[in-house]
């Protein structure tokens, strides 16, 4: 079976994880083929949004640490550099909105992973773990960067230094995803956000994730500059004309992506 299973339903493509038997932990053939889809997801532009999720109890473990056990393995070095700092970077990068649904545990990197893409939701017995504090590790794959963003210095200091177990209900209270839909019709009602971002305006939703990353970095002013020029970059797409016309007829827009 392959590690990565991908299909395309009605302009969303859905990558699920496929290890299930490793709570679908990552190895160095998995990191590398999901680059690999990605790539092929930002080039397609029938593909208007990305759903990432895991198959069997887990959405992602994170680390398969028996790989590292094997002789020749990778070290840290080549793991963060060419498997999970690729993986994070192309989902922040990528012009299409990435919906995660976080279907069981996601831990460490798998956590990680999950908190960098732009909606993440989650099953209500999904749970997430730092686990990295429980080997001598620090947390990587840009959770020092996003998880203290999403819910503050403190509680991500905390939670990353015991590695507790945070479940999807506490999870969405403190902020750190965007919804929890009952472990029962799941994958359905996850999906239906994904289908209803894969028929809105793909640039402007593009050009919103780009404004966004750039708030990460950029003081109040230089953010008021990035507004100004992605806006009106917004402003002359197809998409645009489309909403503002189907405003005045008073009709639902038909976008195209355009």
């Amino acid at each position: 079976m392959p590690s990565i299973l991908f299909e395309i339903k009605n302009q969303v493509a859905v990558i699920t994880l496929n290890r299930p038997e490793k709570f679908n932990a990552f190895d160095r053939q998995m990191a590398l083929s999901l680059q690999k889809i990605l790539d092929d997801c930002a080039a397609d532009k029938n593909i208007r949004c990305i759903y990432l999720t895991g198959n069997g109890k887990a959405f992602c473990a994170g680390q398969d640490l028996s790989e590292l056990a094997k002789e020749n393995a990778p070290g840290f070095d080549k793991i963060l550099s060419e498997h999970y700092n690729p993986i994070v970077t192309r989902i922040r990068n990528i012009e299409k909105p990435v919906v995660c649904a976080v279907n069981g545990v996601a831990a460490g990197a798998g956590a990680n992973i999950a908190l960098c893409c732009d909606i993440t939701l989650a099953a209500a017995s999904a749970s997430f773990v730092q686990a990295f504090s429980r080997i001598g590790l620090i947390p990587d794959s840009g959770g020092t960067f996003f998880l203290p963003r999403l819910i503050g210095l403190q509680k991500a200091s905390a939670i990353m230094m015991l590695g507790d177990k945070v479940n999807a209900p506490e999870a969405e209270k403190m902020g750190m995803l965007y919804k929890v839909f009952p472990d029962e019709g799941f994958a359905t009602e996850s999906m239906k956000i994904a289908l209803i971002l894969s028929q809105m305006p793909t640039k402007g939703l593009a050009l919103t994730k780009q404004v966004l990353n750039l708030s990460l970095s950029n003081s109040f002013e230089e953010q008021l500059k990035a507004e100004d020029t992605l806006q009106l970059m917004a402003s002359r797409t197809k998409d645009h004309a489309e909403g503002v016309k189907a405003f005045l007829e008073k009709r639902k827009p038909n976008f195209t992506g355009e």
